[in-house]
């Protein structure tokens, strides 16, 4: 076989995928392992993007997405954060995952380094390797709660002359750490000061309790900051499967990056993208229903696993996961696995995140309050050993 290039071939494979095939042939298995709810996306939603299907919205569109969704990611940024966002700094992509690969596609390359806040969803930095750049990860360090802390100054000691990026999923996948605007604004003083650019994933931004949506660099940074901002339509209005996001950053760089839209996808899916404009002009009382599903489901998650000894949990404050550490756990992989053949509930292991999540497992409560208690009258017996 001709060759392919090495940091392709040699990119590991998803260790959360690699869990569900061992639940193949296991009946009724609970899946908690996936970040996703069980609702399908609300019908105002479907009936949108269908219509656009009905009237031909089957053409080729703009490499930056129809005017109309741009113009609807700019009210709903004003309406939320009450940031003016010019258009040439919006682009829609065809998922977060997409935005992530096509501004670090710009980005980055071989010589270079991208520092990236870990525990964290593996892609992102899987993205940074596969552009021949070298990671570097900074983990968030767990705290005797269970609760995690960023040490900025580890972060600021990471980087160095070949640093071009630094990542930061805030609110994160796996830990539900949330960053403050105190270590927002750090990052981003940085980030000034040595000329290095930001790339902020913010997918959760409005999956957190107690406040209307997380600490963001969309309220901090400037136009010509180098800040580029992700978001979704996945996870605030239950449309995993849409592969739908956006993206804001410089003027400048969305000249690069509407170029590379070009060259990945042409432009996200054109009767999908109306689906995206009635979510967010449509969608907040949908929004703000699912967080107070999603706040009932962390206090019924937190409340059970804590009474666990060997569980370390801190309360949920964002996303819809729980990431706790179990005493003795040091294969995090092999005891997910047990956990399917013993308890018939599916959770991911926390090594799949990084060596630090290592002895720790996730489960997502994005599920129905039902799914979730039975899930969990089966998991903390076995956890309890």
């Amino acid at each position: 076989m001709l060759p392919i290039r090495p940091n392709i071939q040699e990119l590991p494979a998803s260790l959360i995928r690699a869990v569900t095939l061992t639940a193949k042939g296991i009946e009724d298995v609970i899946p908690l392992w996936f970040g996703e709810g069980d609702d399908v996306t609300p019908a105002f939603i479907r009936e949108a993007a269908a219509e656009a299907l009905h009237r031909g919205e089957t053409f080729y569109g703009p490499n930056r997405g129809i005017p109309e969704l741009r113009d609807a990611i700019q009210r709903y940024m004003r309406r939320i954060y009450g940031a003016e966002i010019e258009m040439d700094r919006i682009v829609a992509s065809a998922s977060a995952m997409n935005a992530l690969m096509i501004a670090i596609q710009c980005l980055v390359g071989a010589g270079d380094s991208a520092v990236v806040i870990g525990p964290v969803w593996p892609n992102a930095e899987n993205a940074i390797a596969a552009m021949g750049a070298e990671v570097r990860k900074v983990d968030l360090q767990v705290q005797p709660d269970g609760s995690w802390r960023l040490d900025l100054d580890r972060l600021v000691d990471a980087c160095d002359a070949t640093t071009r990026l630094i990542v930061v999923n805030s609110p994160s996948n796996p830990t539900g750490w949330m960053a403050g605007e105190d270590e927002l604004r750090g990052v981003l003083e940085h980030a000034r000061a040595r000329g290095i650019w930001i790339l902020a994933d913010e997918v959760y931004a409005r999956i957190v309790y107690g406040r209307r949506y997380a600490p963001s660099f969309v309220t901090l940074a400037t136009a010509d900051d180098p800040v580029v901002i992700v978001n979704s339509f996945s996870k605030s209005w239950s449309m995993t499967g849409w592969r739908l996001g956006w993206i804001i950053a410089p003027r400048e760089l969305n000249v690069a990056i509407e170029k590379m839209t070009e060259f990945n996808i042409s432009h996200p899916t054109t009767f999908a993208q109306w689906g995206g404009v009635a979510a967010l002009d449509r969608g907040d009382d949908y929004v703000d229903a699912l967080v107070r599903r999603y706040a009932e489901a962390a206090e019924l998650v937190y409340q059970r696993l804590s009474e666990v000894p060997r569980v370390r949990l801190s309360r949920p404050r964002s996303a819809f996961y729980a990431f706790f550490g179990v005493d003795g756990v040091t294969d995090s992989f092999g005891y997910a696995v047990e956990l399917i053949r013993r308890a018939r509930v599916g959770l991911a292991p926390g090594v799949a995140f990084g060596a630090a999540g290592e002895g720790h497992l996730r489960l997502c409560f994005a599920a129905s309050l039902p799914k979730l208690s039975q899930a969990l009258d089966r998991l903390v017996p076995v956890l309890r050993g």
